[in-house]
């Protein structure tokens, strides 16, 4: 605890300690470690800007740039004050470091040392300071820009169950902290620039005072006291421009990184000098200007030797792998040169029987990177994720998903089968970017043009260099790998009853067993056959409806099922004890509930062909105008930004809900008798009226 109330003091002691050096006055030998300390203070900022991968692991940067461009200021008043109150001493009275700077760097030529110190703060406030505060203020705009298609994004993931709570919180946590980072860098860029301009009204204020000083108040001459003063002058600043030079060149080494899992030297030598044939190329142009007379052939032919040189040795370092594969594979070879002995004929047996796979996934080999375990393939991650999502929602676990891949499909091509059918395809290139217009996108990309496998709304394939932009256009923005999730996810929620079998009802009854036994033991199976109860939980599953409240679905049957066996009678009781939950899940929160109402014309003429138990009741004339009566009025709702709801008396229910599933899928069908007492009805549209 105590070493933990330390480092809380750190921050606070380190400002007082700066402010202090403004006001009181140091000896030299504390002037020379506290400038030693700026030195060293620079350099571990700057390495530490060269080995972070993300600007956001070093997120304190902008509060390191004004602590240290403050105690490069205090240093230099402090310095100031003992150079003008003691320069007439000799060249060290203002501590050592000061004098060697000015005698070790610059030697005796006062001149060059005040145009090396004008250049070096030339470029520390024109080129390094200028350039990296546009960067950061150019990277705010952006991050700010991209925030609402970021968050769309987090929450596509979220409610596809790629990713939790916890981790949907960090990564919008994430982009607020990216885009304060780059607003603050922004703005601490503006205490360098003043610093170095302040840097040059120092060394000009110490060199006219200290000539003032030394010539009337210690009677020097103008020569010494020109070149004392001078010298001090220019090796103050020196002492504190270098930092302030390092220091600003890490603040441009952090805005202009890239986030990758590498850091700057990786990243570099990974990029530049990865292939052999621009160092060829690059050896053959210095070679031949090596050539040209007049020019300096040794310089030139020299670098030509050793860009060559390492062009060669790249080459061979990637010939390597594929010649020890080569051997690898030369005895098998070799032992095929000899005649193979004829394998004995194998009796057939049920082990040639390939049963088919529940769920199957099948890529393409450019896809192979995703679902590859060795390479820890993203998709099988969110696979996981989408199965988790899928058991909390539903209420039940889905089987596992079998993967494989297929050199029958296209290289960049996926397919999703059930029970060996396809029922799902469509293409994904690993390493690119889906931009998904929402529909309020504006402007258009460059890329591959195609349509969202799942909804079937535009899209692009972009490269990453465009996400940024993209996000900030108003483009959703998903890698290879969720698209293909939200795609598989989507796939197994519409078909959620196929993959209820009776084995997936049997281990939902061994789970739900541990909780409730004795209502386990005597249910199922002397009054709930197991075959009935799965027909009842597919047909609630097939409404779109979650299975999850198991003991309410159990007692319902155990006690109806004595009295009747009709399977669409009994899932209607069942949804009738439900019926709470089912307002719930289609009006989350309210009490009036906005529902579509069946025309009474048109529901005494539905209700007459209900009675009378025949398939092709409905007149084909009337079915062809309910349907687009209901597809109409679903849109007119749900532009009032209403979930589309029909309430129906009970009878019409499980008929109107099986016709109007497929041709209109986003309306639901309710019946009166499934709706709670505490709540209201407000009727918002007829179905059949006019």
């Amino acid at each position: 605890m105590g070493k933990f109330n330390l480092s809380r003091l750190a921050g606070p002691v380190l400002i007082l300690m700066v402010l202090g050096m403004m006001v009181l006055p140091l000896p030299p030998l504390v002037l020379d470690f506290f400038f030693t300390f700026n030195i060293a203070l620079s350099v571990i900022v700057l390495m530490v800007s060269l080995y972070t991968r993300q600007p956001l692991e070093f997120s304190s940067f902008p509060t390191v740039l004004l602590i240290t461009t403050l105690l490069r200021l205090s240093l230099n008043v402090a310095s100031t004050k003992l150079v003008l109150t003691e320069g007439h001493t000799g060249g060290d009275a203002a501590g050592k470091v000061i004098e060697a700077f000015g005698h070790v760097l610059i030697g005796d030529n006062i001149t060059v040392g005040i145009i090396a110190f004008v250049i070096l703060t030339i470029i520390n406030f024109m080129v390094i300071t200028k350039g990296a505060g546009r960067i950061a203020e150019v990277s705010a705009r952006f991050a700010l820009d991209a925030m609402p298609g970021k968050q769309m994004a987090i929450d596509a993931d979220l409610n596809a169950g790629l990713i939790g709570e916890e981790e949907a919180r960090r990564r919008r946590t994430e982009i607020a902290q990216e885009s304060d980072f780059f607003g603050s860098m922004d703005g601490a860029s503006k205490f360098v620039r003043g610093d170095a301009i302040a840097g040059i009204l120092i060394m000009v204020i110490n060199l006219v005072g200290g000539l003032i000083i030394g010539m009337m108040q210690h009677d020097l001459g103008f020569a010494e006291a020109g070149k004392t003063y001078s010298m001090l002058t220019i090796g103050d600043g020196l002492v504190a421009q270098i930092p302030g030079l390092i220091i600003s060149v890490a603040a441009g080494i952090v805005v202009s990184r890239v986030g990758t899992e590498q850091d700057m030297s990786e990243q570099i030598l990974g990029q530049m000098f990865a292939r052999p044939q621009v160092l060829y190329i690059t050896a053959s142009v210095l070679g031949i200007l090596g050539l040209i007379p007049g020019m300096p052939h040794f310089a030139f032919l020299l670098m030509a030797a050793i860009a060559a040189g390492l062009a060669w040795w790249l080459e061979q370092r990637e010939l390597r792998p594929a010649a020890s594969a080569g051997q690898a594979g030369a005895p098998g070879a070799a032992e095929g040169a000899a005649p193979p002995e004829a394998a004995p004929l194998q009796e057939v047996s049920w082990a040639d029987v390939q049963p088919v796979d529940l769920l199957g996934l099948e890529v393409g080999y450019r896809l192979i990177p995703l679902v590859d375990r060795n390479q820890d393939g993203e998709l099988l991650r969110r696979i996981r994720g989408i199965r988790k999502k899928l058991a909390q929602d539903l209420g039940f676990l889905m089987p596992a998903v079998h993967i494989r891949d297929n050199l029958e499909l296209k290289p960049n091509q996926y397919r999703i089968q059930l029970k060996g059918v396809d029922i799902g395809q469509g293409d994904a290139y690993a390493g690119q970017w889906l931009a998904i217009n929402p529909g309020n996108a504006s402007g258009k990309l460059n890329g591959t043009q195609t349509q969202d496998p799942t909804f079937g709304l535009p899209a692009t394939w972009i490269e990453g260099s465009q996400r940024d932009q993209a996000q900030a256009m108003g483009y959703t923005v998903v890698d290879a790998s969720t698209v293909v999730g939200t795609h598989i996810s989507n796939i197994l929620q519409n078909h959620a009853a196929e993959l209820l079998g009776r084995e997936e009802v049997q281990a939902l009854l061994d789970h739900f067993a541990k909780e409730s036994p004795k209502l386990v033991e005597d249910l199922v199976p002397k009054i709930v056959p197991i075959g009935t109860l799965q027909k009842v939980l597919q047909n609630l599953l097939e409404e779109g409806l979650h299975i999850r409240d198991l003991r309410s679905i159990l007692e319902t049957l155990g006690e109806h099922l004595p009295k009747m066996q009709d399977i669409d009678e009994l899932t209607a009781v069942v949804r009738v004890a439900l019926g709470r939950a089912i307002v719930h899940q289609l009006f989350p929160g309210e009490d009036e509930l906005q529902v579509v109402a069946l025309e009474p014309q048109l529901e005494n003429i539905l209700l007459s062909a209900a009675s009378g138990r025949s398939q092709g009741g409905l007149e084909p004339g009337l079915a062809e105008r309910l349907l687009k009566q209901a597809s109409s009025v679903t849109e007119q709702v749900e532009n009032q930004g209403i979930n589309p709801v029909l309430i129906t008396p009970a009878q019409l229910r499980p008929m109107l809900s099986r016709f109007l599933r497929r041709a209109v899928p986003g309306l639901r069908v309710i019946a009166h008798t499934e709706i709670p007492d505490t709540k209201t009805i407000r009727i918002v549209a007829l179905l059949g009226a006019g």
